[in-house]
């Protein structure tokens, strides 16, 4: 009976092993806002931004992908290349703290138990992403907090990646956030008694984007040690 079990579960590994491989690692890069003050440049990364992140990877093609990245943003009216925005001359800095999780597609195989081979591959991101953030309002050309909320965003990640070690995979990736709040930048307050302060266009939302490179550290390749 006992080698029964013993056989039972390295069987039972051995499929998970063939089925799935794990992932765990960091985000190092920057960030940038786009919205209703400072630059409307799309990649443009002004502030440090960090992270950590796990992906379960179903198949060579496919993974589920979760992570938590935080950083600031900011924006400032000087550095527009638009006349209103630069003489008007407002700036804002704001917190992010972002938790997503969705599906990373390869565009080509990315078999992680073929180790001896060198493996390159683009791949895209999506699913939700909830982050906490500072509501702001601008009051005499002054950016000031109101108080702490959260939101939900749509992540658009594009990305390519590489096995550079045995069990080290590097990539590099952009990663755009559509959020649903006008109010990173203080320029749609929620407070009924703000709103006199509003500006821009109250019809976009704003947008904040992460630039940078991701180490992740693979595991679970071989859970299952049996003797003959």
């Amino acid at each position: 009976m006992k080698k029964v079990l013993v056989l039972f579960f390295c069987l039972i590994f051995h499929t998970i092993s063939n089925a799935q491989i794990h992932e765990i690692g960091v985000f190092l890069g920057g960030s940038n806002y786009i919205g209703d003050v400072g630059k409307t440049n799309y990649i443009s990364p002004n502030e440090l931004a960090f992270g950590i992140l796990y992906k379960w990877n179903k198949s060579p093609r496919h993974s589920w992908r979760f992570s938590y990245t935080q950083t600031n943003i900011s924006g400032n009216d000087l550095d527009s290349e638009i006349p209103g925005r630069y003489l008007r001359g407002y700036k804002f800095k704001n917190s992010i703290k972002e938790f997503s999780a969705g599906l990373e597609f390869n565009f080509f195989d990315f078999n992680l138990h073929e180790v001896l081979k060198r493996k390159l591959t683009p791949y895209v991101y999506s699913g939700v992403s909830y982050f906490i953030y500072d509501e702001l309002y601008v009051i005499g050309g002054d950016t000031r907090k109101d108080y702490t909320s959260s939101k939900v965003a749509i992540p658009m990640t594009v990305g390519i990646k590489t096995n550079i070690l045995e069990n080290f995979i590097l990539g590099l990736e952009v990663g755009a956030r559509y959020t649903f709040t006008d109010n990173l930048d203080g320029s749609l307050p929620k407070n009924e008694n703000l709103k006199p302060l509003q500006f821009g266009n109250v019809n976009s939302k704003d947008w904040y984007v992460f630039t940078g490179f991701t180490l992740t550290y693979t595991f679970g390749d071989k859970p299952c040690y049996c003797a003959d």
